[in-house]
């Protein structure tokens, strides 16, 4: 695929790109890489070869694509690789589980039926009580700590939120939350590709989860690992033990990282921008087309690892050949001019772009984001309500971006809110 497999580079076969495993600026990689064309070869942390999309109707192709998988195990060609690549463990964590996000065709229909009760629209709509107490209890909180100088709305706020939803959704018992909180945490990081941090990852995914699965099986309640517990006790054929394990990993993080990043973006968005948050306060912006914006232009996850040509595709006058992994490139598609027009790379809310690809397309989409819509467009309205002189507590050019070139958020979030 690249010219370091084959030989001297050819000017027709330019060198891989190195994406930046600390995700600092994920705004300027974009463009940097879509100067290069439409589909560019990248190399991933440790050197795993890829192509990267950088316009948004090439990755929206690609995604809805059927030539194009999931699954690792069955159609990418350097998969047996990654054993014998120290450098190569990390993506483990991403592409060595057997969950929704690893699977293709009649695989991934199986596992994904067995989630999507727990996230229909009435199932959301009637955790939408509990979310608004949730809230209420941490405004309150946040209410005491006004006073006492800055605080970190991202530990304080918008990480309690979607973790104390999703983890009561999926009956997680106050004694695992911290270790959920740093298995999730962990897996994120890219900037650690170190076989030693590759190795803690898989020692917590075997603990944590497998913790998890034995408290519920003595403590059933009504939640969704209790029902899944109950599957695989049934009818084992329709969910493996490894396949238990890896779908709770799966849903319980996406359902509450993603979100967390999605409300504290908000938050960033709106403080930096006050003629727009302005325009919110005076209903001239709706909610729904601030939370579509922020989706857009500070998408939660902005690249996600990997997808696998099934045969050869030919697409933007380059030919991707069958075995080759593909990156999910969210935040590239976003940016594109092609599509949003020259100020692609602004926060507007009111541009009205709702058809990001933020929360995915296709079989694949995102299976909870009605909740998370459900949780931020509770917490934000009423955080901005009960403290409407909130102020950032810092420059913007202060605030850190998590370590990764797949989560796109802050790692701290200082405010002022009175």
């Amino acid at each position: 695929m690249t010219a370091t497999e084959t030989g001297p580079a050819s000017p027709a076969e330019p060198l891989p790109v190195a994406i930046d495993p600390f995700g600092a600026d994920i705004r300027a990689e974009s463009a940097r890489l879509r100067a290069l064309g439409p589909l560019v070869p990248v190399e991933l942390p440790g050197g795993i070869p890829a192509w990267a999309p950088t316009t948004y109707d090439v990755l929206r192709t690609l995604i809805l694509d059927p030539r194009v998988s999931k699954d690792p195990r069955k159609h990418w060609s350097r998969f047996a690789e990654v054993p014998g690549n120290p450098s190569w463990a990390w993506i483990l964590g991403w592409v060595g589980v057997i969950n929704m996000l690893s699977t293709y065709g009649t695989d991934h229909t199986r596992l994904r039926k067995l989630v999507a009760p727990s996230f229909t629209a009435r199932r959301t709509e009637a955790m939408r009580p509990r979310v608004e107490a949730v809230t209420e209890e941490l405004l309150d909180a946040l209410e005491e700590a006004a006073n006492g100088g800055p605080v970190d709305l991202r530990g304080t706020y918008a990480n309690p939120v979607p973790m104390r939803i999703i983890c009561e959704l999926f009956g997680v018992p106050d004694h695992l939350v911290p270790d959920v909180r740093r298995l999730v945490t962990a897996i994120i990081d890219t900037s650690d590709t170190s076989p030693e941090h590759a190795a803690s990852v898989q020692r917590q995914i075997g603990t944590v989860l497998p913790a998890l699965i034995a408290y519920k099986a003595e403590h059933p309640g009504d939640d969704m690992t209790t029902e899944l517990i109950r599957v695989h006790d049934e009818d084992g054929d329709r969910l493996s033990d490894e396949e238990l394990v890896y779908t709770l990993l799966l849903v319980i993080g996406a359902g509450f990282e993603t979100t967390v990043n999605l409300i504290g973006n908000t938050v960033v968005g709106l403080l930096r921008h006050p003629e727009q948050l302005a325009a919110v306060r005076a209903g001239e912006i709706g909610w729904e087309a601030v939370v579509d914006e922020v989706l857009r232009v500070y998408p939660s996850i902005a690249s996600l690892p990997l997808r696998f040509a099934v045969s050869d595709i030919d697409i933007a006058g380059v030919t991707v050949p069958a075995g080759d992994a593909i990156l999910t490139t969210y935040a590239a598609a976003s940016y594109d001019p092609g599509h949003y027009g020259d100020d692609a790379a602004e926060f507007d809310p009111g541009r009205g772009a709702d058809d990001h690809l933020s929360f995915g397309i296709g079989v694949h989409r995102c299976i909870g984001a009605p909740l998370a819509k459900v949780e931020a467009l509770t917490a934000l309205p009423r955080l901005f309500e009960r403290f409407p002189d909130m102020r950032l507590a810092v420059d913007p050019a202060e605030l850190s971006q998590v370590p990764s070139f797949i989560a796109y958020g802050w790692q701290e979030i200082p405010v002022v809110l009175r």
